[in-house]
């Protein structure tokens, strides 16, 4: 193990204690936050240091693509799961303590956290005063500004980080957090799916081989917005991103046809996705076509999925979650970062599980796709996953046994 705060040479992060007084490069904001910073890191914490603090700083189909890894942090680390504080973002903090049980859990939001100077100050002081002994930092696709500075303001004796994914952009941040952490992973190259990355690192950190796992959830019992009746399948048409959503037009077709099958069609998503109703309108007044596009919250979701019969979702968050929760699962994905979230491998994609794409030449893009007219508009690969394609998947798995048959 190399001491806090000494250059590592091994990774190609590497600075001297004058760099690191005046590193070039840095955004205006990393300035901006550097004195409040400077005093949270130097804040004096008096107290015996102890158990381990994982930072998770993504949403939350990033948390159940690592949440099977963690199961292995205490045979790893050498301590009991009360001792391990998992740091997650407040956007799935409604559901973090039972995702969770066993764990220690707390959340920031993590977006204020990379903006607003005074509410990142009093995290820092909060994350110090847990004085870990160790802190982990596994995630291959980061923010400096947000994961990286957490894990450096924690001051643990012990901090341990994945190589991350680095930019021309981003370069400066991370060689100023990476050249003072003691110990770095390198989990791969790109493209290598987050499973496989999450199991690679607590290999390196427990000195064996532990093979990737498929994702699992356990959700309760719960009560459901909506009433008992036949089966269900549910609809997430949204995304954060207007590019990863499938053309309105095939889920429109798709609740028709489910309607016609004898099942109910309940659409999600968040506020600000709804509007679909011009995609809907020949289902409206149906008493089995059930809107509920914000008007869920978290706990309620994962019900809704976790009874499902099917679920059709574009690559979101709610998507993974499905997958886990052992639910029929049909995901319509692109090609910006194919193979780093989905599709998951064949090793470990459950035969609930379908990811549905058409191969372009110009996959791998990051999404910064260049042949859209409009930012509002799907992006071409995802534009051109056909019907047939996804009325196929969908079939195959509401004719497998993984399916319900109607809610209890």
């Amino acid at each position: 193990m190399t001491e806090r705060n000494q250059p590592i040479s091994d990774t190609g992060f590497q600075s001297n204690a004058f760099w690191r007084t005046f590193p070039s490069g840095m955004r205006k904001r990393w300035w901006l936050f550097r004195l409040p910073d400077l005093i949270a890191f130097h804040w004096p914490v008096f107290k015996s240091r102890r158990g381990i603090l994982v930072v998770r700083m993504d949403g939350i189909g990033d948390m159940v693509l690592f949440r099977c890894a963690l199961d292995h942090y205490a045979n790893a680390f050498g301590v009991d799961p009360t001792e391990i504080m998992v740091l997650g973002c407040d956007s799935w903090a409604s559901v973090a303590r039972e995702l969770f049980a066993g764990y220690r859990v707390d959340s920031i939001n993590e977006h204020a956290y990379a903006r607003r100077p005074m509410y990142r100050f009093f995290v820092n002081l909060r994350v110090r005063q847990w004085a870990p002994a160790v802190t982990v930092n596994d995630s291959y696709f980061r923010r400096a500004l947000m994961a990286d500075s957490l894990t450096w303001i924690s001051r643990a004796q012990r901090t341990i980080a994945a190589v991350p994914y680095v930019s021309e952009r981003t370069r400066s941040e991370f060689t100023y957090y990476m050249s003072q952490v003691c110990e770095t992973i390198d989990t791969g190259l790109y493209p290598t799916h987050e499973i496989v990355r999450h199991f690679r690192f607590i290999s390196a950190v427990a000195g064996h081989n532990t093979p990737p796992e498929v994702p699992k959830l356990t959700w309760r019992e719960n009560t459901l917005p909506i009433d008992t009746g036949a089966a269900y399948v549910v609809l997430n048409p949204g995304s954060n991103e207007f590019g990863r959503r499938w053309p309105i037009a095939g889920y429109g077709n798709l609740a028709g046809e489910f309607l016609t099958q004898g099942l109910r069609v309940v659409v999600v998503g968040k506020a600000k996705e709804a509007g679909y109703e011009g995609a809907f309108t020949a289902q409206i007044g149906d008493p089995n076509f059930i809107d509920l596009s914000g008007k869920t919250d978290l706990p309620q979701l994962l019900g809704l999925l976790r009874e499902a019969a099917l679920v059709v979702s574009n690559d979101t968050g709610p998507a993974h979650v499905s997958i886990a929760l052992s639910t029929p699962t049909v995901v319509i994905i692109g090609g910006g970062h194919f193979g780093c979230f989905v599709p998951y491998p064949v090793e470990i994609t459950p035969a609930n599980a379908r990811f549905v794409y058409h191969v372009m030449e110009c996959y791998h893009c990051f999404w910064r796709c260049h042949k859209r007219d409009d930012t509002r508009q799907s992006f071409p690969c995802v534009a051109a996953v056909t019907e047939d394609q996804v009325r196929t998947a969908c079939s195959e798995l509401l004719a497998s046994d993984t399916a319900p048959s109607a809610v209890q």
